[in-house]
C-alpha cells in the first residue's frame, strides 16, 4: 500500500465552500460578540491582524485569550472600549493594559477552563484558531497548541480556522474534522517563536540544587517561566526520566537525544511525553511534527490533578515571586499589580502531592533582580495574592539550598527558609520571626567572630557507599539539623553516651544542641552521615572538631549509630574531616577516647602520624591521642 502524504492532496478543492478571505472572516463577528483567539505561538496571525484592522467596527467585542505572546499591540492608537480583552493567563502583551484597567483577567485553574465552555457557563460566539491542512480523511491537527483551543473550538457557535501548512501535525487528542470548521482562511507563514532567557549564575545554582532532588525514573512537569525551563538543562546526568507537562520547550530535545528523557519507566502513558502545547522555536516545531513520541491533549486532561497523580515520582517544578516564612507562596502578582496567573501551578503541585514518590517543588531566587529585596519575607507584600497555601508547599529551592516544609511546624519551617535565604537578609528575617514569637527567643544562626552570617561549605558534600551498596550522604551540618542531631544522641544507649561524653547525659535540649549545628565552619567544623531523602532525613553519624588556635589543632570527636556500625562509616567520616582540616590549614587533631572504645582507637590509628598516651585521667580509663598530618610535627 502506498504511504499517504497528508499534505499532498487537493484538499482546498474538496473544501472550497468553506474558504473565505480574512476580511470576510472578521465580518462574521458582530459588535458584542465574545471571540476566542488561539493561544501562545499558535495565534492565527492573519486573522488577528485583520481583527485589529477592523476594530472600529467591533465596539464592545470581548476577546478571550489564554496566553498572548504575539507582537500585536491591541491598544495602540485605539480607544479601550473597542475590544474588551479577557485573559486566563497574563502574558507580556497585555500585562500593562490589565493593570491600567483596560483589559480583564479571570483567575482560573488551567484544568477547569475547558468545562467553562463545554457546559455553556461561558459561551463563545466565534473561535479563531490555527490548524494544519486536513489529511485525506478530513482531520486537521491543532499542532503546537491543543490546550483550551480544541474544547473551545468545538463549543463555539462559529469556528474560523487559519489553515497554515507550516503548522506541525501533532498527535494525541489533537484533531478536529473539517466538518466542525465553519470557515477557513489559508495562510502559509512561519509560526510565532518564543525565546526563553539563558540561565544566569543564580539560575545555574538553583538548577544544580534542584537536580539533587530529582531521582532517576521520575516524571517531570515544568511550570511556566524562564527559571523552570532552565532547570531542564541540569538534568543531563539523570536516567530514564519521563514528562507529563502543560507545555514543552526546545530544552527537551537534547534530553531526548541524549537518552535521558526516555519515558520508558513511566507507568501512565508509558513511552510517551504528554503535553498540551509547545512554546519555543522552529527547531521544536520540526521535532514534534508527526512525532509519535509526543502526544498533545486538552488542558482538562493534562492538568487534571487526578491524572497527574497517577504518574509515579511526578516532580512538579514551579517558580514563585515571593514566599513568606510560614510557607505561603505568591506566584502571580507584584503587590496589587497582576503579573501572570494561576495557570497549571496548583493543578500540578497537588497532582505531585498525590503521586507516589512525587515532589511538589517551588524554585525561587533568594533576592529580586537588583539584589535589594529578599524574596523570602516575613510577610507577603500588601495586595499580594496567595497562590499556594502553607499546606501545599513541600520543597523550596533557592541558589542557597533546599528547604522542606511539608509536615513541619511554623518554627521548623521558618528556620528552614531562613537558611536558604540570601545571607545578608537572614538575621533580619530571624529578628522579625522572634518579634512574632514564631521561633525560640534564643534561636541563633551560624555567624563568624564579626557577626557575619556564615556560608554553607557545600564543596564538602559527598557520598559514601557501604559494603552492602547503601549510599550514605556525608555533608557539613547546618541549622536545620538540630532535631536530627538530637535524635541521634537520644538513640544512643547509656554505654554509648558514656563512651562519647564520659558521663551519662540524659538531656539534649535546644539551648545546648543548637550550638552544635550553628557553627562558623572555621572555629568549629562538624559533618554528619545522613540517610533518607530531604524532608525525611536521619542522621546516623557525626564527626566534629573544635579549633584550638594556640596549637592550630582541632579537638575531635565522632560517633555512629549502633545499627550502622561495622559498615565503614566511622572511618569514612574520620578521613573526610581530615581532608577538611588539612584544607583549612590545621596541623592535626587530638582528643580523648575511652579505653574500652576499641573500634574508635582502630579508626584513629588510620589518620596519620598518631601518638596515643596511656591512661591518665578518669581513673585510668581515658586515652589521649594526637594525630599529625605532617611527620615533622609529630616528632616535635
Amino acid at each position: 500500500m502506498k504511504n499517504l502524504d497528508f499534505r499532498d492532496h487537493d484538499w482546498r478543492k474538496k473544501w472550497t465552500d468553506k474558504e473565505i478571505t480574512a476580511e470576510e472572516a472578521i465580518r462574521k463577528i458582530i459588535p458584542g460578540n465574545r471571540v476566542f483567539i488561539d493561544s501562545g505561538c499558535a495565534e492565527p496571525q492573519l486573522l488577528t491582524m485583520e481583527l485589529i484592522k477592523h476594530s472600529e467596527k467591533l465596539i464592545d467585542t470581548e476577546i478571550l485569550h489564554f496566553l498572548t505572546i504575539g507582537p500585536e499591540k491591541y491598544f495602540k492608537d485605539k480607544a479601550e472600549d473597542l475590544f474588551r480583552h479577557n485573559v486566563f493567563f497574563i502574558g507580556e502583551t497585555l500585562r500593562d493594559e490589565i493593570n491600567k484597567g483596560q483589559a480583564d483577567y479571570t483567575p482560573i485553574y488551567a484544568s477547569e477552563i475547558p468545562s467553562l465552555f463545554e457546559t455553556g457557563r461561558k459561551h463563545i460566539d466565534v473561535a479563531l484558531i490555527q490548524i494544519t491542512p486536513p489529511d485525506p480523511y478530513g482531520f486537521c491537527s491543532f499542532g503546537i497548541n491543543v490546550d483550551i483551543a480544541k474544547p473551545i473550538a468545538q463549543s463555539s457557535n462559529i469556528t474560523i480556522a487559519e489553515i497554515n501548512p507550516q503548522m506541525p501535525r501533532t498527535l494525541g487528542n489533537s484533531f478536529i474534522h473539517m466538518k466542525e470548521i465553519d470557515y477557513y482562511v489559508y495562510n502559509d507563514t512561519p509560526l510565532h517563536e518564543f525565546h526563553f532567557d539563558e540561565p544566569d549564575e543564580i539560575a545555574k545554582r538553583i538548577g544544580q540544587n534542584l537536580a539533587n532532588l530529582i531521582e532517576n525514573k521520575s516524571t517531570i512537569h515544568v511550570g511556566f517561566g524562564d527559571l523552570p525551563n532552565a532547570a531542564l538543562k541540569f538534568l543531563g546526568e539523570k536516567k530514564d526520566l519521563g514528562m507529563h507537562s502543560h507545555y514543552i520547550t526546545d530544552n527537551i530535545i537534547p534530553l531526548i537525544e541524549g537518552g535521558v528523557l526516555t519515558c520508558r519507566k513511566k507507568n501512565y502513558h508509558p513511552e510517551k511525553i504528554i503535553a498540551s502545547y509547545a512554546l519555543g522555536t522552529k527547531k521544536l516545531y520540526n521535532f514534534v511534527n508527526n512525532n509519535p513520541y509526543i502526544e498533545f491533549y486538552p488542558s482538562d486532561y493534562v492538568c487534571n490533578p487526578r491524572f497527574i497523580g497517577m504518574n509515579k515520582k511526578l516532580v512538579s517544578i514551579n517558580s514563585a515571586r515571593q514566599i513568606d516564612l510560614t510557607g505561603q507562596v505568591n506566584a502571580s502578582t507584584e503587590g496589587y499589580r497582576f503579573y501572570s496567573g494561576l495557570g497549571e501551578t496548583i493543578d500540578f503541585m497537588r497532582g505531585a502531592a498525590f503521586s507516589k514518590g512525587g515532589k511538589p517543588i517551588i524554585i525561587i531566587p533568594s533576592t529580586s533582580r537588583d539584589g535589594k529585596k529578599s524574596r523570602i519575607v516575613s510577610h507577603l507584600d500588601e495586595g499580594a495574592g496567595i497562590m499556594l497555601s502553607r499546606g501545599d508547599v513541600h520543597y523550596v529551592v533557592t541558589e542557597w539550598g533546599v528547604a522542606y516544609l511539608h509536615g513541619k511546624s511554623i518554627r521548623e519551617r521558618i528556620v528552614e527558609l531562613i537558611c536558604i535565604a540570601h545571607p545578608k537578609f537572614r538575621q533580619s528575617l530571624l529578628d522579625e520571626a522572634k518579634k512574632l514569637n514564631y521561633v525560640y527567643s534564643d534561636q541563633v544562626l551560624p555567624c563568624d567572630d564579626n557577626g557575619n552570617i556564615c556560608l554553607y561549605p557545600s564543596q564538602y558534600v559527598t557520598i559514601y557507599e557501604t559494603h552492602d551498596k547503601q549510599k550514605i550522604r556525608i555533608r557539613p551540618v547546618k541549622t536545620t539539623d538540630e532535631p536530627l542531631l538530637r535524635d541521634l544522641y537520644y538513640s544512643l544507649s547509656e554505654r554509648d553516651r558514656y563512651l562519647r561524653f564520659f558521663e551519662l547525659k540524659k538531656e539534649f535540649t535546644h539551648s545546648k544542641t543548637q550550638f552544635e549545628v550553628n557553627i562558623d565552619y572555621n572555629n568549629v567544623f562538624s559533618i554528619g552521615a545522613f540517610i533518607g531523602e530531604i524532608g525525611n532525613e536521619k542522621m546516623i553519624g557525626n564527626a566534629t572538631y573544635y579549633l584550638n588556635p594556640k596549637l592550630n589543632m582541632g579537638e575531635y570527636s565522632f560517633l555512629v549509630r549502633d545499627d550502622y556500625r561495622g559498615k565503614g562509616i566511622g572511618g569514612f567520616l574520620y578521613q573526610h574531616i581530615i581532608i577538611i582540616a588539612k584544607e583549612r590549614g590545621l596541623k592535626g587533631l587530638y582528643g580523648n577516647i575511652h579505653i574500652q572504645n576499641k573500634s574508635a582507637v582502630r579508626i584513629i590509628r588510620t589518620g596519620g602520624y598518631t601518638r596515643i598516651t596511656p591512661p591518665g585521667n578518669l581513673d585510668g580509663k581515658e586515652l589521649f591521642y594526637e594525630v599529625f598530618f605532617d611527620k615533622e610535627d609529630s616528632t616535635n
